[in-house]
């Protein structure tokens, strides 16, 4: 597959931020059903740091990730912060040089690195239900495809969230009660490689 690169990467970063941004108060109102109503708040705090650590330009991606991914850490926030800050941190192993980024190397680390924080799987109404179906599903013959069937197999695995119980979390103890409601960490998961995929989409259109 086509690596995309450094300045490639920081689009992408602040394209998620935006999505994330533009969709707050869903993700909290998706969260007050089975928790504190507070995901929105925080996945966008964890963005804006993400964004912020892009500011500084220099260094190769794997620097750049593992600076955005330990900020995204910082945040306090729950198990949010830890577990999308380890997913960029991961990344950087998908780094084939200093100034390219092979997408599908890069999230399958993404994944490696989370599995330190966590173990559950698809069907157990997490942000891993759209996170999962996403890496597999990156790959294609350009950037553009890969994040665009990404994004698509995200969206799904978010939606599919609706018709399960949670079984990690604090949730899990609402048994049925968390039924009919997609789970906000898989929607902001879906909705962060959606702003990856436009992204790359919109650097294509400009540039040819």
């Amino acid at each position: 597959m086509e690596t995309i690169g450094y300045e490639d990467v920081v689009r992408m970063i602040c394209a998620a931020a935006a999505k994330i941004r533009e969709n707050e108060t869903l993700l909290s109102a998706l969260d007050s059903a089975a928790g504190d109503g507070d995901h929105g708040t925080t996945v966008c705090k964890v963005m804006e740091a993400a964004v912020a650590a892009t500011r500084e330009r220099g260094g190769s991606v794997a620097e750049l990730l593992n600076k955005v991914g330990w900020e995204m850490m910082c945040v306090d926030g729950g198990a949010t912060p830890p577990l999308l800050g380890s997913f960029f941190i991961g990344m950087a192993e998908g780094a084939s040089g200093p100034d390219r980024l092979d997408l599908a190397r890069a999230f399958q680390g993404g994944v490696t690195a989370m599995r330190e924080h966590t173990q559950a799987q698809i069907g157990d109404k997490t942000m891993m239900d759209a996170l999962l179906p996403a890496v597999a599903a990156c790959c294609g013959d350009s950037p553009v495809s890969a994040l665009r069937a990404a994004a698509e197999a995200a969206m799904r695995g978010a939606e599919a969230t609706k018709t399960m119980v949670a079984k990690w979390g604090r949730a899990r103890h609402l048994g049925d009660r968390t039924l009919g409601r997609a789970d906000p960490g898989a929607t902001s998961v879906a909705l962060m490689f959606e702003g990856f995929a436009e992204a790359i989409h919109e650097r294509k259109t400009h540039h040819g």
